[in-house]
């Protein structure tokens, strides 16, 4: 799920109101939530009032599919089950949680957010998604997510499937230019149903109220927070007879019912319109004109996959990336080779691995030559050839452990080509001069 790491221009508030719409909100919220509660994927964090597992959920699905997710955030909250225990966590740890579902800068920002509410804010996340916005690593699009989804704040989640959704919803073709992205926000804004909701004023009252009294760290999880909205509520009538419905989340129960509308129904490609449970009000009803996607770069790439016996121990050959690249820093990754040292070379394994735009095509060149039988040869004299291919520029080579893998911070593509080769699988090596 796409994230705006930048602050974007605050819209019109008259532009966000429900009579902007080109859609019936009243039509559309009824029928979506009646198709979300029978329809909606059983995910690990849907359903959690904990505002520190939304959080961490969110971050990991900024531009990455839910089922690359699923099992990382069940090992990361595992690992590291409250926002305390991932700021005194060492960022390497964090890393190594991490490795496998790429953009580590999300990793990085989400530690040093963590650490940052320890230290100034109590331990408290805040709960709007102005103050979020404030937090490293937590744009627009995330913001609005874990202020709405935790919290209930009536604000628009955005994302792609949502934009999606907005546009064959209206009839609109999609143009990448800043008046239809305000469109699409102030469209997603006025179908959000504004529900007597909890937000960061009564918060305050909360905590400085007596009921603080019993809850002297003034956290409170999402269920509570509603509850105690509801009470607090002066317009509410004596007794158990309300004029208006209970208080609960509508606001984040809409805007997940929209993204999930997206991800399983409202397809980029071939939707899924009979399915549908706003086909009625759609204005599409298929496939809308979008611009033409820019064409994917293809590099090739040769590593080195070097084992060596150390007693009863297998070690790998890794090099580390220095802490100032771009990209990610610190990572651990099989070495590098150059082209034309591997000219002529068979490869014991060849995989495409693709980061947004690019696709590498990646051959592993090894001096141990994987046999049939599942043991493991060295060819005598291959292996001085290619280490010494090694660009000089690579000084932060380590021989580790294989048991050690699994905890260390590999970068996606090491993790993948030692998963396919067996390598984190501890095989029987045979070493032979």
């Amino acid at each position: 799920m796409a994230d705006l790491a930048g602050a974007a221009p605050e819209l019109n508030p008259a532009a966000l109101t429900p009579t902007a719409s080109e859609l019936n909100p009243v039509v559309l919220r009824r029928r979506l939530m009646a198709w979300y509660r029978g329809q909606a994927r059983t995910l690990p964090w849907r359903g959690t009032s904990d505002s520190y597992h939304i959080w961490v959920s969110e971050i990991m699905l900024q531009q990455t599919r839910v089922a690359a997710v699923i099992d990382h955030y069940n090992e990361f909250v595992r690992r590291f089950p409250t926002l305390v225990s991932l700021a005194l966590a060492a960022e390497e740890d964090v890393l190594a949680a991490w490795s496998g579902l790429g953009y580590y800068r999300r990793a990085r920002m989400l530690h040093k957010a963590a650490q940052f509410i320890v230290l100034e804010r109590e331990g408290r996340l805040p709960a709007s998604s102005a103050e979020l916005r404030t937090l490293p690593g937590i744009g627009e699009y995330t913001a609005a997510a874990i202020a709405s989804i935790a919290f209930g704040e009536a604000v628009a989640v955005v994302d792609g499937n949502v934009e999606r959704v907005i546009l064959r919803l209206t009839g609109r073709a999609d143009e990448a230019t800043a008046a239809a992205r305000a469109f699409v926000r102030a469209q997603a804004q006025a179908l959000v149903p504004h529900a007597r909701l909890l937000s960061s004023n009564l918060d305050a009252q909360f905590v400085s109220g007596p009921i603080s009294k019993t809850r002297s760290a003034g956290v409170w999880d999402a269920s509570e927070r509603i509850a105690l909205a509801a009470s607090a509520d002066p317009t509410a009538p004596a007794g158990g007879d309300r004029s208006h419905p209970p208080a609960s989340n509508v606001a984040g129960d809409h805007n997940q019912a929209m993204m999930e509308l997206g991800a399983t129904v409202c397809l980029p490609r071939a939707p899924l319109c009979l399915q549908c449970p706003v086909y009625a009000l759609c204005r599409t009803r298929g496939e809308h004109v979008t611009p033409k996607r820019p064409p994917q770069r293809s590099l090739p790439v040769a590593c080195l996959l070097d084992l060596r016996k150390r007693g009863t121990a297998t070690e790998v050959l890794l090099e580390r990336r220095p802490a100032d690249a771009s990209l990610m820093p610190s990572m651990y990754e099989l070495p590098v080779l150059p082209q034309e040292a591997v000219e002529g070379r068979e490869p014991v394994l060849r995989l495409r691995h693709s980061i947004t735009n690019t696709n590498y095509y990646v051959q592993v060149f090894a001096p141990l030559r994987l046999e049939p039988s599942g043991l493991t040869k060295r060819s005598r004299g291959e292996a001085h050839p290619l280490r010494q291919a090694i660009p000089k520029r690579s000084r932060e080579l380590h021989w580790t452990r294989i048991t050690r893998l699994a905890g260390l911070p590999l970068t996606g593509l090491a993790r993948k080509i030692l998963h396919r080769l067996h390598v984190m699988d501890k095989p029987k090596i045979d070493l032979l001069e």
